[in-house]
């Protein structure tokens, strides 16, 4: 009896234990889910935004054309990337408890027990039509969560704390830092610098800077490029006054000391006024954006290639490669002073009138010599005959052409004309520019002056198996070597000494591949000048 009645009760217990896992696994009810704390808030829909800070002023900003603006309390460019990050996190952000109207309640005065009455921000998000307004109450015992309360719903809510790091404290908080705005490609500047103003225009061909004022030149592209990125990345480090009453002539901003405009088209996008030094802090100083009362403060450096002279603005390469070389003509104070170098073909030069090939490696480097030529002084920037005569520039000492078709005296690329030499330096002009700069001396030294400098270096090309014999003469003896094999010499009949084969003939495989370094002299009559003599 007892048997079965041990049997009855572990049936029973069987099917209990298989009543409850059936139970907790299909028919136990869900938990219910915690939406998002804002269902239907899209960030990238979101035009405007409230942040009202505990005993602090009202921050507000609008999105016009994807773009944010502060309005309240000041109207400024907006720190988009704040402002876009803290609307993403609000977004995704989940309730990790929701207490229900019943539970608040339950508390004799909820609204201050959770920090609702004095909330420590306000904030109000606006999609179009449709609005969202929080209020963010205390943190929770542990302080981990925070109490948060939607406008027009019932109960609250708590939340992580991470988000409430990305609400701003003050506008200064939400203020774009950028000192210009990054606009697109600029087209124009406007520098007033001193007395005179710096026109610079784009040329939306070939991209390159030209100065309109105070006159027609080229300009320093690479300066100008530089100097725009510089500046584009210059951060305000430092929000000096608001007050739209400032007393501006106090920082240097009434006349600024530098103005910097730049534009697109017919509209300049963005204006810096420049000032005085920071007292406290020398390497900073006072700014002002154009249309913004607002002082600022930077670092100097940020400003620093837009001060000086309009002379710094100018192109000191003495020109530009713009096309292929095919003929270089120089020439002296005669006609007959001089040399012209032509392509034929691919990358075959010769010099007119001589028997030998040019060089074309050596042709290659005198041409990127002449265009790496970096102005030391702008002399003169309109000059008259008597200022090109007193430079030693009418008639030019030496005259180089670069042409872009060989014999075409219409094909001019360049034409450099150098005059006189004056305490370290070398007057020189373009043909096409009424400039007159000036070189070091050690970059015109640098010039070749003789057509057969450009001679083909290779002196001579022959295999060591085509050497039969050597004769060597040097103090009035003479030994001869002869060939019998590869890597086998030996002495002629008559001559005397031990030699190594191997080397013997190593020595005439370099020989036959004998370059010249560069040639120094031509029709030498004086040869022990180059230590040249009859006991070499």
């Amino acid at each position: 009896m007892k048997s079965k009645t041990t049997v009855i009760w572990f049936v029973l217990a069987a099917a209990l234990f298989a009543f409850i896992w059936i139970f907790e696994h299909y028919f136990q009810p869900a938990a219910p889910e915690i939406s998002s704390l804002l269902p239907g808030l899209r960030a990238s829909a979101v035009t405007g935004i409230q942040i009202s800070p505990a005993g602090a002023p009202e921050i507000s900003a609008i999105r016009t054309n994807g773009v944010w603006q502060l309005e309240k309390p000041i109207a400024y460019s907006a720190q988009s990337a704040g402002i876009e990050t803290l609307l993403a996190a609000v977004e995704k952000l989940v309730p990790v408890l929701r207490l229900t109207a019943g539970d608040l309640r339950a508390h004799q005065n909820a609204d201050r027990e959770f920090g609702f009455e004095n909330p420590q921000f306000f904030v109000a998000i606006q999609a179009g039509e449709q609005g969202w307004q929080l209020r963010v109450g205390n943190k929770t015992a542990p302080g981990d969560g925070v109490y948060v309360r939607v406008v027009g719903g019932d109960g609250a809510f708590v939340t992580d704390t991470a988000w409430l790091q990305l609400l701003p404290h003050s506008a200064g908080d939400w203020r774009d830092t950028a000192l210009v705005a990054a606009a697109g490609v600029c087209d124009w500047i406007v520098i007033t610098n001193g007395a005179k103003a710096i026109e610079l225009r784009r040329d939306p061909t070939n991209h390159l800077w030209h100065m309109i004022r105070p006159l027609a030149a080229r300009a320093d592209s690479l300066r100008i490029t530089v100097a725009l990125q510089q500046l584009r990345a210059a951060r305000v480090t430092q929000f000096v006054s608001d007050n739209p009453k400032e007393d501006l002539a106090a920082f240097g901003l009434q006349p600024a000391e530098l103005d910097v405009w730049l534009g697109r088209g017919t509209n300049y996008f963005a204006a810096v006024h420049a000032g005085k030094s920071s007292t406290e802090n020398p390497a900073q100083i006072f700014v002002r954006r154009e249309g913004s009362g607002a002082v600022l403060a930077t670092a100097k450096e940020s400003l620093l290639p837009w001060r000086g002279e309009w002379h710094a603005f100018l192109d000191p390469q003495l020109f530009e490669l713009t096309a292929p070389v095919a003929e270089i003509e120089v020439r002296g104070e005669t006609n007959s002073a001089g040399f012209t170098l032509q392509l034929s073909g691919t990358n075959s030069w010769s010099v007119v009138g001589e028997k030998f090939p040019a060089d074309a490696d050596n042709v290659q480097a005198f041409v990127r010599l002449l265009a790496s030529f970096r102005v030391l002084e702008f002399v003169k920037d309109v000059s008259t005959a008597v200022d090109l005569q007193s430079r030693g520039l009418a008639p030019p000492a030496r005259t180089i052409t670069l042409r872009t078709v060989a014999g075409d005296t219409n094909s001019v690329l360049a034409q450099l004309l150098f005059g006189a030499t004056e305490t370290n330096k070398v007057f020189v002009k373009r043909a096409d520019e009424d400039f007159v700069y000036a070189l070091t001396t050690t970059d015109f030294n640098r010039l070749p002056e003789n057509g057969w400098e450009f001679r083909d270096r290779r002196i001579w090309s022959f295999s060591e198996t085509n050497v039969a014999q050597v004769t060597l003469r040097q103090n009035g003896k003479t030994c001869q070597l002869i060939r019998i094999g590869e890597n086998k010499w030996s002495p002629a009949p008559g001559s005397q000494g031990i030699i190594t084969p191997p080397a013997v003939e190593e020595t005439i495989h370099r020989l036959g591949g004998l370059t010249a370094a560069g040639w120094v002299g031509r029709n030498v009559t004086a040869p022990e000048k180059f230590g040249l003599n009859t006991n070499n």
